[in-house]
């Protein structure tokens, strides 16, 4: 597809997703939400690719709501409201919940919405001098799209800390609170973002596939309702094409097919 605010590039089996409006330092706007949903939605089953790198053009990853965008939907009523949220809502969902594993590369600042699209891919990396915020009360609003995410990163004690003061954290408190998981130097994210690329395409793409749904199944399972899934799942794999060529493979010392 041709996108206007975003791009999609596709090369040796990752998919690059960047947020392109540096001029609004990649602000988010309904069109933006639109086309990485369009995007992310159109990757679920690209065989061909294994991983998706998401990060922003120029100076900040994303600034969090378009201020423009903001001014007019304030005016809208509750039921367009309810729309215009459901959609950012679904996004996040999507991205969190998407069947390839998805990195994030923080260049400058994240901000309100770009923390969210930030915290529901699989792993972050972000630069030194990055610095994020969740400062919705400050304008009486809440970032309630992102609270499950953040919970489930960072845990509510913290949690309700950030969201209740709306105060900016650099890249070092992000890191020590579980925000993110990587700070790299501006020079060397780059080379560290594709050694763990790297990592992920030596493995069996339905095994991670499958890593990644058992975090969301897991997560509210009953004990027995566990037990038997995990069970499944374990058996499934083992008896599956590509858990026999793993083991295959390793026994008789050589690379799997999906490495070739």
């Amino acid at each position: 597809m041709n996108y206007e605010t975003i791009k999609l590039e596709i090369q040796n089996s990752v998919a690059t997703v960047t947020l392109n409006r540096p001029e609004v330092r990649n602000a988010l706007n309904s069109q933006v939400i639109s086309e990485l949903t369009q995007a992310f939605k159109s990757l679920q089953f690209e065989d061909s690719i294994r991983c998706i790198l998401l990060t922003g053009e120029g100076k900040s990853f994303c600034s969090g709501a378009d201020l423009k965008w903001l001014g007019e939907i304030s005016k809208y009523d509750y039921e367009q409201n309810y729309r215009e949220s459901k959609e950012l809502v679904e996004l996040l969902y999507l991205i969190h919940e998407h069947p390839k594993p998805v990195i994030t590369k923080v260049n400058g600042s994240a901000v309100g919405g770009g923390v969210g699209l930030m915290l529901v891919s699989d792993i972050i990396f972000v630069e030194e001098n990055a610095v994020f915020g969740l400062s919705e009360v400050a304008i009486g609003i809440v970032p309630a799209a992102i609270v499950p995410f953040v919970l489930a990163r960072i845990g509510e004690t913290k949690a309700r800390e950030l969201l209740i003061t709306g105060e900016r954290i650099n890249s070092k408190q992000a890191l020590e609170m579980g925000l993110i998981n990587y700070v790299v130097n501006r020079n060397n994210i780059n080379s560290e973002v594709q050694i763990k690329i790297d990592y992920i395409l030596k493995n069996g793409p339905l095994a991670v596939k499958t890593v990644k749904e058992m975090m969301t199944s897991l997560r509210n399972s009953s004990r027995d309702e566990s037990i038997e899934y995990i069970s499944n799942v374990i058996a499934q794999l083992r008896t599956g094409e590509e858990g026999r060529e793993g083991i295959k493979a390793f026994l008789e010392k050589r690379e799997p097919i999906w490495r070739i």
